[in-house]
């Protein structure tokens, strides 16, 4: 019996000293806020390897170091025109460790019904760091030097012209279908995991336009194997390597329309940690190499801090939310996701 009782006090007195000692060493948010980051962090990017979200964040996995401390993961998860890695971001723990690109299409996917996420209220925008107009390209040996002329062709050849974008309710998807509705032309849409395949696809001639942002296409326009057909901005660039392209309006085809790329995490994060990371990111993207690094690839950076990025994210929140539920694209979106 007093075996018994010895060994039922000394468990009661380990247990004891067990909480004691977990209630001495839960650290305060300031104090996990000032370890941060100690471990490195993992960055999804909601597309297939090789366009512009993706090759924004390698030439920042370059750099990153020297302004966090640690190293970024890339997580490339593509699917579901980026749902699938939206979604993995939402559901992430909102400690810092996980972070996501996010851009005009997360706000878009969102107004279609196909996720359980509202994406503008559950993630957090943290930085901006690129701006980029749409184009639409076709292959090098392609007949059609223009918009117009696709448009002209496809109005005598309906279904003949397929389209390629990076995924169902994508941005490069809307631009696609609001081209066909505007030009009263029908054009069928092919949708992939990425530019990259969309761009594999032209190559290989299973679509003959694609809708993507510049830098996706930047390569492949130096290397002569596709050339762009318009533009989608109000006035022409005066980017020399754009500035005889004539814009989509200028072809008598109404419609304009820009990406924003940045980056984002599952809202909630404690403010210390937050504080923290957007200044890392601040000082990673003006960093003089990582905007070098950019301009090599032909890519501008073009960057707003947290708080201008936030009034960007509500504003193109409203914006895009009228144009689908104007044009009603939502609608036929919404369809050939089923």
């Amino acid at each position: 019996m007093k075996i018994r009782k010895s060994i039922a006090l000394s468990l009661m007195l380990l247990y004891s000293m067990g909480m004691v000692a977990g209630c001495g060493t839960k650290e305060t948010p300031a104090a996990v806020a000032e370890k941060y980051p100690d471990k490195p962090i993992t960055l999804i990017v909601p597309y297939a390897a090789g366009g512009a979200n993706d090759i924004m964040a390698r030439a920042m996995q370059k750099v990153v170091h020297k302004h966090f401390g640690q190293n970024i993961i890339i997580k490339n998860v593509p699917g579901a025109g980026g749902i699938l890695g939206w979604n993995e971001l939402v559901e992430s723990e909102d400690d810092g460790y996980t972070l996501g690109t996010v851009d005009t299409s997360t706000l878009l996917q969102s107004l279609y019904g196909a996720t359980p996420y509202h994406y503008p209220s559950a993630l957090d925008p943290l930085v901006q760091i690129l701006e980029m107009p749409v184009v639409a390209a076709v292959r090098s040996d392609c007949p059609w030097n223009s918009l117009a002329e696709l448009v002209d062709y496809a109005k005598q050849n309906p279904h003949a012209v397929k389209f390629g974008h990076s995924g169902l309710g994508n941005g490069t998807h809307l631009v696609g279908e609001m081209v066909a509705q505007n030009a009263g032309i029908i054009l069928d849409q092919v949708p992939f995991k990425g530019t990259s395949e969309s761009l594999a696809a032209i190559l290989g001639g299973h679509v003959q336009v694609m809708f993507a942002a510049t830098p996706a296409i930047q390569e492949h326009l130096k290397s002569g194997a596709v050339k762009i057909i318009g533009i989608a901005v109000t006035k022409r660039m005066s980017d020399p390597r754009y500035d005889n392209i004539p814009t989509f309006q200028e072809q008598g085809v109404d419609v304009v329309f820009s990406f924003f790329i940045g980056i984002g995490a599952h809202k909630g994060m404690p403010e210390e940690i937050k504080a923290k990371l957007v200044s890392s990111l601040d000082k990673t993207v003006n960093d003089p190499e990582y905007i070098e690094n950019m301009r090599t690839l032909g890519i501008e950076v073009n960057y707003l801090n947290h708080e201008d990025f936030f009034q960007r994210w509500l504003k193109e929140t409203r914006r895009l939310t009228k144009v689908v539920e104007e044009s009603g694209i939502a609608e036929k979106i919404a369809a050939q996701k089923k």
